[in-house]
């Protein structure tokens, strides 16, 4: 995709390790990006001072790079799947670009006849330095929460690849409330369950439907979207958007590092994607909505 964006501020930078933040329109919420000590991204998301998505690591596992642009991708050899890469740490920053806009567009139908389109920008343009391949963070912030996105520019060292794993993780702060339906690639057919982040495994365990076209990944897998209610009352939603020929995004939890990652539905040979990543989101407000 290609955007026709006017950049006000642009900062370049070529460091081994980096911190940028930026605010939302109206200041409530801040995201704070950053190289880890191993030039892993990472990501944080305060909303009202308050820390509601901790330090979370970005980035992805590939393979191989093979030819998937004949036959309109229909037919992958299995033979042709190559080793594991890792486009997860050794990045370094080569520029951050700031910029914003507020403008509003009118939907083709829905419940609203304008919809206002506000928001301030990140974009970070990373480097793999062992390697040479480049992939950019693009993040935008609004007053109701965040969207960030990866994208893969035009490069020598990455040009038509397969995602086999990709590694965005939203970091809880607490053992929230969750309401949820079990993590399936077939069917979401499922009744929601309200239970605590930590109880997911238990209770995906004891409610198992008896139905054969019910399948869970994972008893600690739920679907997306998926909404949470902190203890003091913010309701916090994650999901994704802009899912053209991508992989659904599912959720993990790790109860011990109270997390959650991206589990992707795969294809027959078990990989995630072969193009470019749709947008994430990350809301929070005080109201359910």
């Amino acid at each position: 995709m290609k955007y026709q964006l006017i950049f006000f501020v642009t900062i370049s930078y070529f460091l081994s390790s980096y911190s940028q933040s930026v605010e939302s329109p109206d200041s409530q919420f801040e995201l704070n990006f950053f190289l880890d000590s191993k030039g892993r991204p990472h990501y944080n998301l305060h909303y009202k001072k308050n820390l509601i998505i901790g330090d979370s690591g970005l980035g992805f596992i590939i393979n191989n790079e093979i030819d998937i642009t004949t036959d309109n991708n229909t037919n992958i050899d299995a033979d042709l799947i190559g080793d594991e890469i890792n486009l997860l740490n050794g990045f370094s920053v080569i520029s951050v670009t700031k910029n914003s806009k507020n403008e509003n567009w009118e939907p083709v139908w829905g419940e609203e006849s304008i919809i206002k389109n506000n928001y301030n920008e990140l974009f970070v343009e990373l480097k793999q330095n062992f390697s040479e391949r480049f992939v950019n963070i693009r993040f935008r912030i609004f007053d109701s929460g965040l969207g960030f996105r990866y994208e893969f520019p035009t490069q020598t060292n990455l040009s038509t690849f397969i995602i086999k794993d990709e590694k965005t993780e939203f970091s809880m702060t607490g053992d929230h409330t969750a309401f949820w339906i079990p993590g399936d690639y077939d069917t979401q057919e499922y009744n929601y369950l309200e239970s605590r982040l930590s109880e997911i495994e238990k209770k995906s365990i004891d409610f198992r439907e008896q139905n054969v076209s019910m399948d869970r990944f994972s008893n600690w897998g739920v679907q997306t979207a998926l909404m949470m209610k902190s203890s003091d009352g913010i309701y916090i939603n994650l999901h994704e958007a802009a899912l053209i020929e991508y992989s659904a995004m599912h959720l993990k939890y790790d109860p011990l590092k109270m997390s959650f990652e991206s589990h992707l539905t795969p294809d027959a040979y078990g990989n995630m994607a072969y193009i470019n990543a749709p947008p994430k989101h990350a809301m929070a407000d005080n109201n359910r909505q």
